[in-house]
């Protein structure tokens, strides 16, 4: 069963929401083929003429879900909010452990296995898909959040892209290749995440002394 702490996406309604949830769920339970029009219009008591005019068609459907599974990966972000070292380091070990939570989750794992299943046979076209729907806006909004960092004093880096890269490395390892092949995913996400977050904060954190001088624990 899909589950999250996180709100549903900004992007779709509730009801939509709730039609995309069972579209997912579908997806793990049943496989590919039992992601259809006709069967979710089922399972999700509505029309087929309302999945057509809200995602259009399969390619449709599937953006729409990829979209939705991304969208449970936080960075907390607030309009006007002054961002403090606290903030910060609560900002990333939220998006640390979503990012867990969601890599390592059926959805997750069951689009992803897809998309591999399916890279010969159509050019990878799920796969085109998770990467833009899916990785690209969860990187979008983490490098919003570490340069947001940056300009508050709080990180330094001479690039946001190089250092949201060595946060992620540091937060999923090789944790979801693994859980690709069949491992057990981690019973405790928060400690890995926190470790994460903890290592990210020594290489590129600003630290200040008593006086308030900044001193750099990275670069």
């Amino acid at each position: 069963m899909l589950s999250t702490g996180a709100a549903p996406s900004a992007e779709f309604s509730p009801r939509q929401s709730a039609v995309l949830a069972e579209a997912l769920r579908l997806l793990v339970e049943g496989g590919d083929k039992a992601l259809t029009t006709a069967g979710l219009a089922r399972a999700a008591s509505c029309s087929k003429e309302s999945l057509y005019k809200w995602f259009g068609d399969r390619d449709g459907l599937l953006a729409a879900m990829i979209s939705f599974q991304q969208s449970k990966v936080r960075t907390v972000e607030r309009s006007g909010e002054r961002l403090t070292a606290d903030l910060l380091h609560d900002h990333l070990d939220v998006f640390a452990r979503d990012l867990l939570e969601v890599l390592s989750g059926d959805v997750s794992l069951a689009l992803n296995r897809l998309a591999i299943g399916q890279s010969s046979r159509d050019g990878s076209k799920l796969g085109r898909m998770l990467v833009e729907h899916g990785r690209r806006q969860i990187d979008r909004r983490a490098m919003a959040l570490i340069d947001q960092g940056k300009r508050a004093g709080l990180l330094r880096f001479d690039s946001a892209e190089a250092a949201y890269h060595t946060l992620y490395g540091l937060i999923v390892s090789d944790l979801h290749v693994r859980m690709l092949l069949g491992e057990t995913p981690l019973k405790d996400n928060k400690a890995q995440a926190r470790r994460a977050v903890e290592a990210f904060l020594t290489l590129h954190g600003v630290q200040r002394d008593s006086g308030d001088a900044a001193v750099s624990s990275g670069k």
